[in-house]
């Protein structure tokens, strides 16, 4: 025995040589073999291959044999671990050990250039030339912190832009650079946020998603040239070749971001998520990628004060919940995926949080394959890590038991053959309940604490406990106590004995002076009254598990099920069908696949549902031409004036509550609409309000496309600050060179792609294509017809030069949005042909409205301009019917050609007429119901129904809020029991939601959903 401790002492400080052969040795040369076996373990070659009694054969750092019955070589340092476990050592692949700190010095003014000199991007946040094996260093402090959670390998990188470099892979010991670097370029990185980057550009989501789509585009263009240098765009081709990875951030929703982005130019990423990807798995199933999930699952919310849980969200709520499913439902779903620990404040907390999705149904083998062999293949190192075969890399942790679960010890992690020791396992474990015999006496005996750290007491009742001095020295214990129950005793029982297999025993001195014989023996059998107070435990904690349903989207008012198409059949309703036959009293309209299907009286349909309109009032759905909800992280991309590049489409947020807010006004689609920060801003999403389906699901793929063009106050910066005078324009004479300029520029481009077009096969070959542009081919489709301009305007001079500019460059301005001097020129919108979306009555709120006027939109109207009224608001948004029941009051106009300006003539305005905006045969079902006249301001949308789906019941209103209610209490009632069970809780933080209009600025976008 005494030898077999002296050899796993001596197995600590002996380290192996055969890496560092190019470095000088102070001393004597150690030639030792560094040979070692590590006899009857119960060994975990792989994820899902276990072997009792085995035997592990290391040498100069990598697996020589592993298996039963394997002979040991004669030299051998042999490790008896009968009892213990070896697992292979977890691989990270979210690091960022060894990478330079960054640091983000803003400057006060606007920086609209780079600041890194040299031949590189124009965008500091394009950081491809960045290598991470070129800039790492060691840091034994991160390192070992890693060590200590079972990780051996990570996989770090510099997490810093949106194109960050390559990442390289490096063993966690601490031998020099050129040993534990196992593989220089492992991966090039990309993410959402710009990072340190102190350049204007990008300022939103959308803009981040435009930067790399033109990386890309550049990146191909770049390959064919010989007469520039770009270290950037020269770095990002060579590392194509890597597995290329992208940190999400944000929600399940940039899951789906990334993936589209990787989809247009041929990648499949590898996405590191967010941890709600159950929220959105069939999403992302289809997806097809591989994800990287963080187990950073939340702490329960401290609600104890009934206000504070009114701060906290539905969402949240149900989050904390289910957080720790979210592995066991996406390994459901059979999406292949590691587990990382990055986001945890401590990586010590990995097999705790872990521990949390076992409880929840994930399965051991699932949870180690996420840690071992999934990350090892998704780095192309499937030859060398992620298990311990024979030629693979000696990277092992050896345990008490599964390493996935909280209360599993890892006494040592061996990385490349390098031994890191955290507990002794030769010390026995003595942790438990014991019957303690001292000659004729008997007491109950309880040890806590790891090997080295036991406490032993004395167990009187359940209130009553003394404590046991006691000392460990190998195999020998030395305990002594007073005997408390003996008043009439004086002095301490002493006990020296000795550690066995069946426990403690030796001999006693009483206080008397007599010795006596004494035994430990650990309690295998609870009595009846812990096994009912388990029992108890086991219902308590049922009662805990119970799970809420999930829902669409994740937010209040989401749905248990996403709602599907019906055979709907509504009868004897005052129907508005904007079309020649005006308004049919008395009128039934049938709703089948999508469409609407039948207009008339005493209609039937077999199996339909019918719905009583009797008293109530059938309309086409509201249309708003202008709105700013369901964006995610930015509404304006203001850093240049000409950002035409970048697109709503790609950020929209499925899960805003003013969708399903805006339903209940009876609201059935709407534009949004980039904001107003530059003359030429971006181009627009054209969305249905299908509250619960995804982004690409709500978007109407039909429809044609717009961007957004602004005029005003907004784009030459007069009300942006003092520090904001650098950016062109600055005057309303540079907006109009704004758009000149880029015109011209747009007819130069597609004359150059033109004339390269019309080569032959072979003069192709021989010549360079142009540079694609995503900014000149957006306003090459303007000039085409194939994309239309929705534009931001005000004063009647800045109207008019926008029609000059645009018949001078041979197209027309589709829409004047939010137009409060229509009225002034109408005659001339009506020649130019461009229609005018408007307030109803706003005006006052900045001076380049001061001549606004409530008769606008009539006036407009009567001039034939197709005139619609917009919010450009979310909350104006829920109620549009009114708005433009205002222009009765104002002007004149009559009941019908009102509704049409929230329903036919937005649909007319974004070219949606032939299949929205009125009653009609073979149109879709998006028709709206109401209490009363929908223009009244006691009108409600009782039902708001799109493509004959019931996206908004009020009927169930009430029903909803109830279960609303009910799903809060039970959540808060388990965070409260959290609380009382003695887990650490957060307090409640109130948030707040950014409403964005054409105005809204934001910096620091990365920070917001």
């Amino acid at each position: 025995m005494m030898r077999k401790i002296l050899l796993v002492c001596f197995s600590f400080w002996l380290f192996t040589s055969y890496a560092q052969e190019t470095y000088t040795v102070n001393g004597v040369k150690d030639e030792r073999p560094g040979l070692h076996a590590f006899i009857n373990a119960t060994l975990h070659i792989d994820y899902q291959t276990s072997i009792e009694s085995a035997t592990l054969i290391i040498q100069k750092g990598k697996v020589i044999a592993s298996g039963k019955d394997i002979k040991v070589p004669k030299g051998a340092i042999i490790h008896d671990l009968k009892g213990k476990h070896i697992y292979p050592s977890f691989i990270e692949l979210s690091s960022k050990i060894g990478m330079p700190k960054t640091e983000n010095n803003r400057s006060p003014g606007p920086q609209l250039g780079p600041k890194k000199d040299g031949a590189y991007n124009a965008n500091d946040a394009i950081k491809a030339y960045f290598n991470a094996h070129e800039a790492f260093e060691t840091s034994d402090s991160e390192a070992e912190r890693m060590r200590k959670a079972g990780f051996g390998v990570v996989l770090t990188h510099n997490q810093d832009g949106l194109v960050r470099g390559t990442g390289t892979v490096v063993a966690l010991h601490d031998g020099p650079e050129n040993e534990i670097m196992l593989k220089e370029n492992a991966s090039q990185h990309f993410s959402f946020d710009k990072g340190s980057s102190t350049q204007d550009n990008p300022s939103s989501l959308m803009g981040a998603i435009a930067l790399i789509k033109q990386t890309y585009l550049d990146a191909k263009w770049y390959s064919n040239q010989n007469e520039m240098v770009d270290v950037s765009l020269n770095a990002f081709n060579n590392n194509q070749s890597y597995p290329q990875f992208f940190e999400a951030g944000g929600d399940k929703l940039y899951v789906l971001r990334a993936d589209k982005l990787g989809d247009e130019f041929g990648v499949q990423y590898i996405i590191k998520g967010n941890g709600d990807e159950y929220q959105r798995l069939d999403e992302i199933k289809a997806t097809n990628a591989q994800l990287i999930l963080p187990i950073n699952y939340p702490e329960a919310i401290d609600v104890e004060d009934p206000f504070d849980a009114l701060n906290v969200s539905l969402g949240e709520m149900k989050h904390w919940e289910m957080a720790p499913y979210n592995l066991k439902m996406v390994a459901d779903k059979g999406i292949t995926y590691s587990i990382t620990s990055d986001g945890l404040k401590d990586a010590s907390k990995l097999s705790a949080m872990i521990s949390q999705s076992l409880e929840a149904g994930l399965s051991e083998e699932q949870a180690l394959k996420a840690l071992t062999y999934n990350p090892a293949q998704f780095i192309k190192m499937g030859d060398k890590l992620g298990s311990l075969t024979k030629g693979k890399y000696a990277n092992f942790i050896i345990t008490d038991g599964s390493p996935v679960k909280k209360d599993t010890k890892i006494y040592e992690n061996w990385v490349q053959g390098n031994p890191y020791k955290y507990q002794d396992y030769t010390s026995p474990e003595l942790a438990g309940n014991y019957t303690l015999s001292v000659g004729s006496d008997g007491y109950q005996m309880e040890v806590k604490g790891e090997p080295g750290k036991e406490k032993f007491k004395i167990i009187v009742n359940d209130s009553t406990s003394y404590d046991v001095k006691s000392e460990i020295s190998k195999q020998l214990i030395s305990l002594s106590f007073k005997d408390e129950s003996k008043e009439e005793e004086e002095g301490k029982i002493r006990l020296s004995g000795w550690l066995k297999e069946e426990g403690l025993s030796g001999n006693a001195k009483m206080p008397d002076g007599s010795w006596v014989q004494w035994t430990a023996t650990l309690n295998d059998e609870e009595s009846a009254e812990d096994s009912e107070e388990e029992k108890k435990e086991e219902e308590k904690e049922e009662d805990k598990n119970e799970l809420g349903s999930m829902i669409y989207p994740f937010v209040a008012h989401g749905n248990t099920e996403k709602p599907q198409a019906e055979t709907i059949l509504i009868k004897n309703a005052t129907v508005w069908t904007n079309e020649a036959d005006g308004v049919l009293e008395n009128t039934d309209v049938l709703l089948e696949n999508g469409k609407i299907a039948k207009v008339g009286k005493d209609l039937s349909a077999s199996g339909a549902r019918e719905i009583d309109g009797t008293g109530k009032h059938l309309t086409p759905g509201i249309i708003d031409e202008h709105s700013h909800i369901a964006i995610s992280r930015g509404v304006n991309e203001g850093s240049e004036a000409v950002t035409a590049e970048v697109n709503i489409e790609d950020v929209v947020d499925s899960e805003d509550i003013n969708i399903y807010r805006q339903l209940s006004g009876g609201v059935v689609a709407s534009q949004l609409l980039h904001g107003s920060a530059n003359p030429i801003g971006g181009r627009s999403a054209i969305i249905k309000l299908k509250w619960g389906y995804s982004p690409e699901e709500m978007k109407i793929s039909w429809a044609d496309k717009f961007i957004k063009f602004a005029l005003g106050e907004n784009v030459k910066q007069s009300n942006w600050g003092e520090r904001n005078t650098v950016r062109f324009p600055q005057t309303r004479m540079g907006v109009e060179q704004v758009f000149e300029d880029a015109f011209i520029r747009a007819k130069e481009y597609e004359a150059e792609w033109k004339k390269y077009n019309a080569l032959s096969k072979r003069d192709k070959a021989n010549a360079s294509a142009p540079r694609k542009d995503l900014e000149l081919e957006t306003l090459v489709e303007i000039l085409n017809s194939e994309r239309f301009i929705s534009c931001h305007s005000y004063v009647q001079s800045e109207i008019n030069m926008l029609m000059k500019v645009a018949e001078r460059h041979g197209f027309r301005i589709n829409t004047f949005t939010h137009i409060l001097e229509g009225y002034k020129l109408a005659d001339k919108m009506k020649e130019h042909g461009v229609g005018g979306s408007t307030f109803s009555d706003w005006w006052a709120y900045k001076f380049e409205v001061n001549d606004a006027i409530p008769y606008n939109a009539a006036l407009m109207h009567g001039e034939g301009v197709v005139t619609a009224i917009n919010s450009d608001d979310a909350e104006m948004g829920r109620r549009l019917n009114q708005e433009a029941g205002k222009t009765m009051k104002y002007g004149g106009v009559p009941v019908e050609e009102a509704l049409k300006m929230v329903t036919l003539n937005p649909a007319k305005l974004l070219h949606l007429d032939e299949r929205m905006g009125s009653i009609k045969v073979g149109k879709d079902a998006d028709v709206v119901l109401w209490s009363d006249e929908p223009l009244s301001i006691y009108a409600k949308a009782e039902k708001t129904i799109i493509e004959g789906i019931v996206f908004f019941d009020r009927d169930e209103q009430e029903e909803k809020l109830d279960a609303i209610q009910a799903e809060r209490a039970r959540i808060v009632a388990k965070m409260q029991e959290e609380k009382s069970n003695g887990k650490s809780t957060q307090k409640a933080k109130p948030k707040s939601q950014i409403i964005y209009h054409c105005e809204t600025e934001i910096e620091n976008y990365s920070s917001l959903k």
